[in-house]
């Protein structure tokens, strides 16, 4: 492992301190998993958001009538007919 050093508000290391105290781990246990639960998430939303926009690079849109289909399924016909 290695050791990561970095300043933090102290709002937040209070915060950060009772959190630990509350669920009985280490004030840097709890730092690890937050950093990287945080990692996770946005490498996730990041790969998302890569994959939409090749998507919409190659024009890789829904048409009008598979909307309309979707709408349909949820809110009845949307056009109103």
């Amino acid at each position: 492992m290695t050791l990561l050093s970095f300043q933090m508000k102290d709002s937040t290391v209070s915060r950060l301190d009772r959190l630990a105290e509350r669920r009985k781990l280490s004030s840097a246990e709890i730092a690890a998993v937050a950093i990287e639960e945080f990692i996770e998430r946005e490498e996730w939303q990041l790969s998302e958001i890569e994959a939409a926009i090749r998507e919409a690079d190659q024009s890789d849109f829904a048409s009008d009538e598979d909307v309309a289909a979707v709408l349909s399924k949820y809110i009845g016909n949307p056009s109103g007919k």
